[in-house]
């Protein structure tokens, strides 16, 4: 009887085959699995790590830091620092102000700017005459309560328009009335003072707010009594950008 006929391969395929085989086989056995999430089945990726907490400073240090801030704005070599996107990316989860600003709300007064600052890195009140009320003091406590501030600075400036009203007094329209009367105390604090009369106003108008804070209840005067929180009075030369610190 004829065998039926089978087509023969050389020696050298069927050692191929075999190996190939052989290597697709390890190959899916040793393939890790790929870690995907059950309802998309996208590839997981890792969270990136918390950025460590910045460095907790003092009081003292914080007004350091701004001032040394002013000297590179008074030199015209200001850093801009915060002002990225990956910072302000990272402040949309939460803020940590260094300092609490109380400043006028003249255009030509910028805390950011005349302290070299960032976003994030003041807390920044602003009226016409930097004047307290209990609006611009809850907001301080809010600060210094919640956001752990330990430093507020209140800046004046040279050529204040809300100051120069209060001196030259008269009929004070509409409610700008309420912002003259809250600095004409300060007027008979600097009714003795030689020199410019609208800047010893000035001056003593910043330094009444800083003493008035210190003794405000029942958050601020705490804070200070413990040493947490300092509380300064400083004057803005509009035209050299010098922050001076008043005693």
């Amino acid at each position: 009887m004829k065998q039926p006929h089978h087509p023969s391969f050389p020696p050298s395929t069927w050692i191929y085959s075999l190996c190939l085989a052989t290597a697709l086989s390890v190959f899916f056995l040793r393939a890790p699995a790929q870690n995907t999430d059950a309802k998309t089945s996208a590839p997981v990726v890792a969270a990136a790590p918390a950025a460590a907490p910045a460095a907790v400073l003092t009081p003292d240090q914080v007004l350091q830091r701004l001032l040394e801030g002013n000297q590179r704005y008074v030199a015209g070599q200001p850093t801009h620092p915060d002002q990225s996107v990956e910072r302000r990316s990272e402040l949309a989860a939460s803020q940590a102000p260094l300092a609490v600003v109380l400043t006028c709300s003249d255009s030509r007064v910028s805390p950011e700017l005349f302290f070299d600052q960032g976003l994030g890195d003041l807390f920044v009140i602003r009226n016409a005459g930097n004047v307290l009320d209990d609006h611009v003091i809850g907001t301080m406590e809010y600060a210094v309560e919640h956001l752990h501030v330990g430093l507020i600075i209140v800046v004046g400036h040279s050529k204040c328009g809300a100051v120069s009203a209060a001196v030259a007094g008269g009929e004070i329209p509409g409610h700008i009335r309420s912002l003259t009367d809250a600095i004409a105390p300060a007027l008979e604090d600097a009714k003795d003072a030689p020199g410019d009369k609208i800047d010893n106003v000035v001056r003593a108008n910043a330094r009444r707010a800083a003493a008035t804070l210190t003794h405000v209840e029942p958050f601020l005067k705490s804070a200070v009594s413990a040493g947490h929180l300092r509380i300064v009075a400083a004057r803005y030369d509009i035209s050299t950008g010098q922050v001076e610190i008043l005693k």
